[in-house]
């Protein structure tokens, strides 16, 4: 299928306004024109640093700003995160995720966050992080590390964004992916349905996303949790059906991308993560906890995985298993 970055949104909400069983339908069908059937690609998720955030994303319990009852912690040894690293690997997941509670990594954090990605490198497993804006030298940094891909969310369309945020721009949003993108990592860039936006505004996103030069090679599609001492605590619950439509429109416009079951879905039954899982999606975050929201376990996955049929990605030998076995096969 040819990949395009010319979508415009009149064609984006021509596919979001089919008949919903033709949408999965077509979204499947791009879906194993690009990627295996049956397969799924698991990561974790830690937080390696967690509230105070300066920011004010109104969904977001980790924001100085509101009263979530949150409990801050300083950032984790590296030691720390290294062991839930090999758990992680341990338990069926690929790529492992580090977030910190920054607005921009100030330039002290910079060789913490870089052994820690040299470290999990290490044991053969994608690397990831969102640690907020960066500026281009910190992009290359991280890159000349190790990390294989960077997390930004655009979150939202860009008309509702001021609506969710107010301490960055939607431009700063875009200028941190071009240094991701300039310094040669992969974008793992999406966005949250259900923080009170309308249909326009969740093909606004997706119309963002699709006509980035290059679309991201992973995109997030999260439900909102809402957060009890945040703004968006009350917000009305999204029907499923729009989360699910959302996902299938993502899969069709961008055929080569990951499509990530991310937060709120602990909250879904099966059929529901079953029926994302047919419109296309083809990655999730396991595990008990996102940084710092509630999360389907790693056996809830494994029992819902051997219903359904499908298989993990398998992460990369460590380099000290390529070490052994480059040993034994010299003797």
């Amino acid at each position: 299928m040819t990949v395009r970055n010319d979508w415009d949104r009149e064609e984006i909400q021509a596919l979001y306004d089919q008949p919903f069983l033709d949408l999965v339908f077509e979204a499947q069908r791009v879906h194993r024109e690009n990627f295996q059937a049956n397969a799924i690609q698991v990561s974790t998720l830690l937080s390696i640093k967690t509230g105070r955030c300066p920011e004010d994303c109104k969904y977001c319990s980790q924001s100085s700003r509101y009263d979530s009852k949150l409990e801050a912690e300083k950032r984790i040894a590296v030691e720390k995160v290294i062991s839930e690293a090999k758990e992680a690997k341990e338990s069926g997941s690929s790529r492992f995720c580090m977030g910190a509670a920054w607005r921009n990594p100030h330039e002290r954090d910079m060789p913490y966050v870089i052994e820690m990605v040299k470290e999990v490198k290490s044991l053969g497993m994608e690397t990831c992080m969102t640690l907020g804006m960066l500026n281009q030298s910190q992009a290359e940094r991280l890159h000349e590390a190790g990390l294989d891909y960077y997390n930004h969310n655009l979150d939202t369309s860009r008309e509702y964004y001021t609506n969710i945020i107010s301490t960055r721009t939607f431009d700063d949003r875009l200028d941190t992916l071009d240094h991701v993108r300039n310094a040669g990592m992969k974008v793992c860039s999406g966005g949250i349905v259900g923080l009170g936006e309308g249909k326009n505004d969740r093909i606004g996103l997706l119309h963002e996303l699709a006509t980035l030069p290059i679309h991201p090679e992973s995109v997030p599609i999260n439900m909102l949790v809402p957060i009890e001492g945040t703004p968006l605590a009350d917000v009305e619950k999204l029907d499923v059906t729009e989360w699910i439509r959302t996902i299938a429109v993502a899969r069709i416009i961008m055929p080569h991308s990951y499509i990530r079951l991310s937060a709120g879905r602990e909250s879904l039954s099966d059929s529901d993560q079953a029926l994302a899982l047919m419109a296309g999606a083809n990655s999730i975050f396991s595990g008990e906890k996102l940084l710092t929201t509630p999360n389907a376990g790693d056996g809830r996955d494994k029992a819902l995985f051997q219903k359904l049929g499908l298989t993990p990605e398998k992460p990369k030998p460590s380099v000290a298993e390529l070490s052994v076995d480059a040993m034994s096969m010299s003797a």
